[in-house]
């Protein structure tokens, strides 16, 4: 019976090992890759403010991340969703960046040092906004509710307001979004 017991213990654990090990073909998302994504979006971050809220795995070896949306998250810290450029490559998914309270962070332009606040955000999530929508010959107004808090020039979601439709926008300002057909 012992070992019987022994046996099962044991392939349980290979078995449970083996299925948190990487899948074959599949690369492992690292903070580096994430850091450097936010750091092309604007905001210069170090592989050791980002934490990964999981294990993320992609496609291929390298694969070009986006910044989706960052917000406000608790005090001193921001979520950021990311996701692949080629889809194919792997799902969206959330880090947090951590920051100090007396640290700075540097603009991507190599400028001058810049507070991170939270509250430099001009959209938060549960806003009401306008979404211009517009193609070649169409260009459409609809009243919007934000998903998510977003800054001027980042791109964040929107939902109409019966909450059956959901966009990607851009934020122009505290009321007004862009997106194009």
């Amino acid at each position: 019976m012992t070992r019987n017991w022994l046996i099962s213990a044991l392939s349980l654990s290979v078995a449970l090992a083996s299925s948190a090990a990487t899948p074959p073909g599949h690369a492992v998302i690292t903070a580096a890759q994430v850091a450097s994504a936010i750091t092309g979006a604007g905001m210069s971050v170090s592989a050791d403010q980002v934490s990964l809220l999981t294990d993320v795995v992609a496609a291929s070896a390298s694969p070009k991340l986006e910044v989706q949306s960052m917000e406000p998250w608790g005090d001193h810290r921001m979520r950021v969703r990311l996701s692949c450029a080629n889809q194919e490559d792997c799902l969206p998914f959330f880090v947090a960046i951590r920051f100090n309270q007396d640290s700075t962070a540097q603009s991507a332009s190599g400028s001058s040092p810049a507070r991170i606040d939270p509250k430099s955000f001009v959209v938060r999530a549960g806003a009401p906004a306008i979404l211009l929508l517009e193609g070649t010959h169409v260009h459409i107004r609809i009243a919007v509710v934000c998903l998510e808090g977003g800054a001027p020039g980042q791109t964040i979601r929107v939902s109409s307001r019966d909450h059956r439709q959901t966009y990607m926008a851009k934020v122009v300002d505290e009321t007004i979004l862009r997106a194009s057909l």
